[in-house]
């Protein structure tokens, strides 16, 4: 098994249906050890069972703006293992008016708690993340091909991910001399709630399908077997790379 033995911090499970799920099921079949977090009281019922299910020692609240949240998430997983391999960055929002509506109407408070959400969090939780990464380690972040190519409906999120990429690759070289590479996964569209709240995100979804060389659609898994090698040994010279995931699709679109 791939993971046998690492250690890793999986941010971004909102229930059974989301891609940080997904991943956490493909790593703890592969041998890591999961810390797992669920945003607030409301999430936690249906977070808590799917941490239990991998048996995930570590089960805890997590917003990214709350400081506090985040010291104790890093200050238990320092005292019940001493260290950190992966992370994983699952993570996005944007207020539903600002998302729905065009990027030159956007507004600054909409946009800028896309930014923090969406992007900045990487940065707090890497800069928590590096001190137990002594022995190197891996960063992976999610994105999606609206931060490359205009996609209809994506509206604010296009430059929110186009960021978060930048912010990958400017990482991976701060990191590089540490033995910590950075990357992004950059899924094909995949039924989440997240996704839910893009406008004809089912329209969207299934055109992907249809126009992708592959002709399918995709499973959060799958994007999980994706991540469990990003995050392994095996892609120890891979770092800065934005990977796609999406049936070939972004060679079309």
């Amino acid at each position: 098994m791939d993971l046998q033995g690492k250690k890793g911090l999986v941010v971004g499970i909102a229930n059974e249906q989301s891609i940080a799920w997904g991943c956490a099921k493909v790593f703890h079949d592969q041998g890591a050890e999961l810390a797992i977090t669920y945003q607030n009281d409301k999430a936690e019922p249906h977070v808590r069972p799917l941490a239990e299910e991998v048996g995930s020692p570590i089960i805890l609240p997590l917003d990214v703006r709350d400081e506090q949240q985040q010291q104790a998430v890093f200050d238990a997983i320092a005292k019940t293992w001493g260290r950190l391999d992966f992370l994983i960055h699952s993570i996005a929002f944007a207020p539903k008016d600002d998302l729905h509506g065009r990027v030159t109407d956007v507004s600054l408070k909409g946009f800028l708690l896309a930014m923090d959400i969406s992007c900045h969090s990487l940065i707090r939780l890497v800069r928590s993340a590096e001190p137990l990464m002594k022995d190197g380690g891996s960063v992976l972040a999610m994105s999606y091909y609206g931060a490359q190519r205009v996609v209809t409906n994506y509206n604010i999120m296009g430059p929110v991910k186009a960021a978060l990429e930048a912010v990958v690759r400017y990482q991976a070289v701060e990191l590089g001399g540490s033995g910590i590479r950075v990357n992004a996964l950059s899924p094909g569209p995949v039924k989440t709630r997240a996704a839910s709240g893009l406008k004809d995100f089912d329209d969207l979804m299934h055109q992907a399908a249809k126009k992708a060389p592959l002709h399918q659609q995709l499973t959060a898994e799958q994007i999980g077997q994706t991540a469990a090698f990003l995050v392994s040994d095996r892609a120890a010279q891979v770092s800065g790379q934005v990977i796609y995931v999406d049936n070939g699709y972004n060679i079309i679109g």
